[in-house]
């Protein structure tokens, strides 16, 4: 089984959905291992959780600690995967698909099935592996 970085973002209901489905999509699929995969979501610095304490993304150490955190999450997984919303372009999430293409990581870019086939910023067409549906999420083979 593979590991994967679990590259997504939750800061509105948008996102929050996407991150769910896609979640559980993983953990129903049995070719990735998700109890050894790197989701930020639970490894923010000191514990604390930005999506409980937004007043944080405004902190330079607490930034600094968690994006480094990721930054070996993305080294020591074995591919990116991200939930990417065409509607929602996430800069966090481009730069983290930069840093999985520079390590040579397999990029797998998830859609929600509603806004597949809406344009997609070329940075991240050239940096995907891959471009899927999220209905195809939990039997992909990684």
């Amino acid at each position: 089984m593979k590991t994967a970085y679990f590259c997504c973002g939750w800061f509105d209901e948008n996102q929050r959905k996407a991150y769910k489905e896609a979640y559980q999509a993983l953990v129903e699929n049995n070719t990735i291992d998700m109890t050894h995969s790197y989701v930020p979501l639970e490894h923010q610095y000191l514990g604390i959780r930005v999506d409980e304490h937004p007043e944080y993304l405004h902190d330079k150490e607490w930034a600094t600690a968690t994006a480094k955190g990721d930054m070996i999450g993305i080294q020591t997984a074995d591919i990116c995967l991200a939930v990417y919303l065409p509607r929602q372009e996430d800069v966090g999430q481009g730069f983290e698909l930069g840093v999985a293409y520079e390590l040579g990581k397999y990029r797998l870019l998830v859609i929600p099935d509603e806004q597949y086939g809406e344009p997609i910023n070329l940075m991240s067409w050239f940096a995907a592996d891959k471009v899927i549906k999220m209905s195809e999420l939990r039997n992909f083979d990684f």
